[in-house]
């Protein structure tokens, strides 16, 4: 099933190699003829080949809905998973859809081919962006609960709202996580255009600041800086991946990078 060869050697039908019997190994995998040439046991190791899943996770909360350079967050999350998905499509391989904010509000079951993947794409860029707080625990949850077998999981998201390192931990040990923090640089850094009125697009709170207060601005980006370094950790220390990609940005680099390493 698929093209995706893994680099575990295990119990599929692909021959890998003959090598020496070694203490543990099965002896239902012992290579009777090399056996009695030699004089020695030796065993046969087969290469596992498995079907990937890929599941693309989506934050469709307002904040997504934004951007102020080449971009909206939810256009740049539209290229990205289209690249994904289509990488998937080569390799025969299933891809699923999870749109969330507080809540699930669409999930595509995972399935091949390439009319699939431009379904998925017109579902990220025509979603209604809810204005509510996302909630990374009950999409994790979600995945937790409806992917029985291990798959790959793209969750793409601001990572603006908390969540808990408990049921993130549980999430990257069941599935293969990679987080994708998507940013507009005005989300870190507020230049000087005097007194202004911010409002939050999920909660409707608002907020008078000056922004020609240098202090208030580099106070401003610090915290910013802060908050997603520890999001980070939290993420690298439950071994799931964490990338910051800001619209615009080369994402393709990063991922190749990511994989790689």
């Amino acid at each position: 099933m698929g093209q995706y060869h893994s680099a575990f050697k295990g119990q599929g039908m692909t021959f890998s190699e003959v090598r020496p019997y070694q203490f543990g190994d099965e002896i239902r995998r012992i290579d009777w003829n090399k056996t009695a040439r030699f004089r020695e046991p030796y065993v046969k190791m087969m290469e596992e080949e498995r079907e990937l899943t890929v599941v693309l996770a989506v934050d469709i909360s307002a904040s997504m809905d934004y951007g102020t350079k080449t971009a909206l967050k939810r256009e740049f999350v539209a290229e990205i998973c289209a690249s994904i998905g289509f990488s998937a499509v080569g390799n025969n391989d299933k891809v699923g859809l999870i749109l969330f904010a507080d809540k699930i509000y669409k999930a595509i079951p995972p399935k091949k081919g390439r009319k699939h993947i431009l379904s998925i794409i017109s579902q990220i860029l025509s979603a209604e962006h809810i204005p509510v707080k996302s909630s990374i625990d009950g999409a994790l949850e979600y995945v937790m609960n409806v992917f029985k077998k291990k798959s790959f999981v793209f969750m793409f998201s601001d990572f603006e709202d908390r969540f808990s390192t408990r049921i993130l931990g549980a999430a990257s040990k069941k599935h293969s996580l990679l987080a994708m923090r998507i940013f507009d640089e005005k989300d870190d850094e507020i230049p000087n255009i005097g007194y202004a009125l911010f409002q939050d697009s999920e909660t409707g709170k608002q907020v008078w600041a000056d922004t020609s207060s240098a202090r208030w601005r580099y106070d401003f980006a610090e915290n910013q800086t802060q908050k997603f370094r520890q999001v980070k950790e939290n993420f690298e220390n439950s071994s799931a991946g964490f990338l910051n990609l800001k619209t615009g940005d080369d994402y393709s680099k990063q991922l190749f990078r990511y994989f790689k390493k």
